[in-house]
């Protein structure tokens, strides 16, 4: 089979096309054609090296085996099953579930041999994956490159938004509302949890669409009067933060909160570094929560939602599976529209 392979730390010249057997499924198992795999940060931070250089990179203490095969947003048809699977499981159109942890029920994803595919196993820049036939769930959609693009960042926002549990008259501010995580962290705080969004783009030409997916509210937080725009929109200090961007916004963030706020950070694309008063933190009563992925039932509750329409894929294009290295480029680019896609 064709795959798409990390061959070390470094640029996207890091990323090699290679002809390589197709796995074979163990006894718990099965063999999928990969349809569809959509692009996140994470498999880029870990080429990289952005989680750990020199051996720390990835989800393990003991760092990325190289070669590996990237990406984990992967939907596609059961081709072949392992000998302990059901045999009603050949031919099903699925997407997988991004990784194994012996964790208990409600913290797989906080368990300490969390493992994530295309980090620690294989994933889906080829076309062909092994898979636990367990983690494999029914397509919430028809469409492999719509229903693809949902299940790390799709797992993420559902995780962030159910952890701080938004109220119908609450607001709640989105940064990165145009990228993957951020517009369903919209469409989730909005349609599924009944609450107001305030949503920060760039470019406020994407307005429209940050209403249509939900958003109450949109700002750039490009405008040297950000703060004054936040708390004259929303009448006052809002109530919680669902932040991907980190540093840039940070010090944003913390001075439009109300007392008793909540600041929900999943990544660092604006900086992983920042300085925080510990007074800000304490003097306004702030929660805050570190957010990764979620649960096995989270990710059951997001495809549900999905299926009712409730949540909308947001794709900004389609690369095929040789153009891995021109769509990892663009994937850093800003401005995008929502999630990027390969198509083996």
């Amino acid at each position: 089979m064709k795959a798409v392979q990390v061959t070390g730390y470094g640029d996207v010249d890091q990323l090699k096309l290679v002809d390589i057997p197709t796995p074979e499924p163990k006894e718990n198992e099965v063999l999928v054609q990969v349809k569809a795999c959509a692009i996140n940060n994470t498999e880029i931070w870990m080429r990289e090296g952005a989680y750990g250089q020199g051996g720390k990179s990835g989800w393990r203490p003991e760092g990325v085996q190289f070669p590996r095969t990237p990406g984990s947003d992967i939907t596609g048809k059961v081709v072949q099953v392992g000998e302990q699977v059901d045999e009603t499981m050949m031919g099903k159109d699925v997407v997988l579930f991004p990784f194994t942890s012996s964790g208990p029920d409600g913290q797989e994803h906080i368990s300490e041999d969390m493992s994530f595919i295309g980090s620690e196993y294989d994933g889906g820049y080829a076309e062909y994956v092994v898979w636990p036939a367990e983690l494999c769930f029914d397509m919430p959609l028809e469409d492999y490159t719509e229903s693809c693009v949902f299940s790390v960042s799709g797992m993420t926002a559902w995780h962030m938004v159910e952890q701080v549990q938004p109220k119908p008259g609450e607001t709640v501010m989105v940064t990165g509302a145009n990228g993957g995580v951020g517009s369903l962290n919209i469409q989730i705080a909005s349609k599924v949890f009944g609450a107001d969004v305030i949503a920060l783009v760039g470019d406020l030409s994407m307005e429209e669409r940050m209403k249509e997916l939900g958003a109450t509210h949109v700002l750039s937080y490009k405008s040297e009067n950000l703060e004054e725009e936040i708390l004259e929109a929303n009448g006052g200090p809002i109530d919680t933060v669902l932040d991907v961007v980190g540093d840039a916004l940070f010090s944003t963030a913390l001075t439009v909160l109300k007392k008793g706020g909540k600041f929900c950070t999943s990544g660092s694309s604006g900086g992983q570094k920042t300085e925080l008063d510990f007074r800000t933190l304490y003097l306004k009563h702030i929660t805050m929560y570190g957010s990764v992925l979620g649960t096995r039932e989270e990710f059951k509750r997001m495809l549900k939602a999905i299926s009712e329409k409730k949540i909308q894929p947001v794709i900004d294009r389609t690369f095929p599976l040789e153009e891995a290295r021109e769509a990892q480029q663009y994937f850093k680019e800003s401005g995008k529209k929502g999630k990027i896609v390969l198509l083996p």
